[in-house]
């Protein structure tokens, strides 16, 4: 009898415990990942609890851990510079195309590419055959009418003769005078004469060749004078100015120039949404006209940031991590940081949240750990 009504007793407890399952509402997986959570945390608690009271009961129950090799440094201040990085070209400031003043054939070239001409040098010369014979008689006739003027003028002084023939003889000399001039002027006009001093990057004329005012002869740049040209998103408007700091690195050169930006442009393109910059570069041997530079434009200045290597900020979960070394007891255990990075220098990262001066950052051995496990030195 009693067997019936423990029987009776189960049935009913057990229909009630699947009522109550089915009338209840199931958990949602969000619920029950945190449950799950909460008690592996709970239970690691537990365990570590136990395993201290064990080791020092009795040393050798307890199965020594494998310890991971790390290289640590301690963490400390320093500058860090914030910039902009953007791709920009060399342009020589003084690059002329030359053109001739007068029309005319080309008699000599004096100069070819490559060399260099001082400001003012002669680089070709065109026909002056009839300018140079007009200048010839215009002197001679020039000399006779000077001899004239220096009679008449005494004569004059002596109060012989009239006025007129002194007035004469002077405008007859001042006349030609001019003429002498105009026609020397012209003369010059035939000489193609460097305007500035620098490098002949091209010759585009021959002896024998017809040029006339316009046309292209030569081609001339100053490699002395270069500046590095780029076009800066209007996203940093505010953030560049003229006279700040400038990186300018030649990847293909493995060279480094360190300048000021020398001009920004206040107006915004409307195609691009882009401004210019210039950053007017010093003399050097290795710079040449149109070459690829990367331009890094220092916008702040950070004297005290804290810094760690780039490589050792990890990305988990979304999240930004740096492991330390951190004692824990008689154990040194790896302790992971979550941070805000404010920015990036080459290799270096500037760490705005989640560190501070004198933690021992872990440089070697920081891939796959994990919060609390062991390492050594």
């Amino acid at each position: 009898m009693k067997s019936i009504l423990n029987i009776r007793n189960t049935s009913a407890v057990i229909l009630v415990a699947i009522f109550a399952a089915c009338s209840s509402k199931p958990e949602s997986k969000t619920t029950q990942l945190e449950t799950m959570k909460k008690e592996q945390a709970e239970l690691s608690r537990k365990i570590e609890s136990l395993e201290k009271e064990v080791a020092k009961e009795n040393p050798g129950a307890v199965k020594k851990e494998k310890m991971k090799d790390v290289n640590v440094v301690s963490l400390t201040s320093r500058s860090f510079d914030h910039y902009i990085q953007t791709q920009g070209s060399i342009v020589a400031i003084d690059n002329i195309q030359m053109s001739a003043k007068s029309a005319g054939v080309v008699t000599f070239v004096y100069t070819r590419e490559g060399e260099s001409v001082g400001q003012g040098q002669i680089m070709a010369q065109i026909d002056n055959s009839l300018i140079a014979r007009g200048i010839d008689e215009l002197k001679a006739n020039l000399s006779l009418a000077n001899t004239v003027y220096e009679r008449q003028k005494n004569l004059w002084e002596q109060k012989i003769g009239t006025e007129i023939q002194y007035l004469q003889a002077k405008n007859s000399k001042e006349s030609l005078e001019r003429r002498l001039a105009t026609l020397q002027e012209q003369n010059e006009m035939t000489k193609i004469k460097a305007p500035i001093s620098g490098t002949i990057d091209a010759v585009n004329i021959k002896v024998g060749e017809n040029v006339a005012p316009g046309m292209p002869v030569f081609r001339l740049v100053n490699t002395n004078n270069l500046k590095a040209s780029a076009a800066i998103s209007e996203a940093f408007v505010t953030n560049v100015q003229k006279g700040n700091k400038a990186i300018v690195t030649f990847p293909d050169l493995d060279k480094t120039i360190t300048a000021n930006v020398s001009f920004v442009g206040r107006s915004i393109d409307p195609l691009t949404r882009s401004f210019p910059l210039e950053i007017k570069l010093p003399s050097a041997q290795f710079l040449r006209p149109n070459m690829t530079a990367v331009l890094r434009i220092v916008f702040r200045t950070e004297p005290n940031a804290l810094c760690v290597p780039v490589n050792v900020v990890q990305e988990i979960n979304g999240e930004k991590v740096v492991y330390t070394a951190e004692s824990d007891g008689n154990k040194l255990v790896a302790r992971k940081h979550v941070v805000e990075v404010d920015g990036v220098y080459g290799s270096t990262a500037q760490i705005k949240k989640g560190l501070k001066i004198g933690d021992q950052i872990i440089t070697v051995g920081y891939q796959g750990l994990s919060d609390g496990e062991l390492i050594k030195l």
